[in-house]
């Protein structure tokens, strides 16, 4: 399994099988978002499971990630940090999808988008959060994040 610490609380990588499940406990993991349409999130064996989250997104230029589903996956983990949790973030390879929800966590917690990629980048290899459309959602959402802010002020 991939698994990358991004920060101190938030990982980036592949999709998990039920063996990898106990390294993710280990490294105190309790939230897992998988970003994948195309495959459920493997059952965790453990009688605590690890919490899971699905959002069944593509990766395709043409059917881009909702921007609710990124708010709605960055509150959940925000929520996860704030209670002491870490959280997991993962698609097929690990690349757009994860990185795309993985650099709106970041921005969410104040980073500036520019520097929420470059840290995915610097400490997940296959993180590719530059291909255009993927950097188009990061982008979107930075600014639909700033607005929110700015209005519950």
């Amino acid at each position: 399994m991939d698994c990358s610490p991004i920060t101190d609380t938030l990982f980036l990588g592949t999709t998990p099988t039920p063996r990898d499940y106990d390294h993710l406990r280990s490294l105190g993991i309790t939230l897992v978002i998988n970003m994948r349409v195309e495959q459920r999130p493997h059952p965790d064996p453990h009688h605590e499971p690890i919490r899971t989250l699905r959002f069944r997104t593509f990766d395709s230029p043409f059917l881009p990630i909702p921007l609710r589903v990124l708010e709605k996956g960055v509150r959940a983990a925000v929520d996860e940090i704030e209670r002491g949790g870490k959280v997991f973030v993962h698609c097929f390879g690990g690349r757009h999808r994860s990185a795309a929800m993985a650099a709106s966590i970041l921005i969410a917690q104040g980073h500036p988008p520019a520097e929420a990629m470059a840290l995915l980048k610097e400490r997940h290899a296959n993180a590719d959060s530059d291909i255009w459309y993927i950097k188009n959602r990061i982008l979107n959402f930075a600014k639909r994040w700033a607005k929110g802010s700015k209005q519950n002020q």
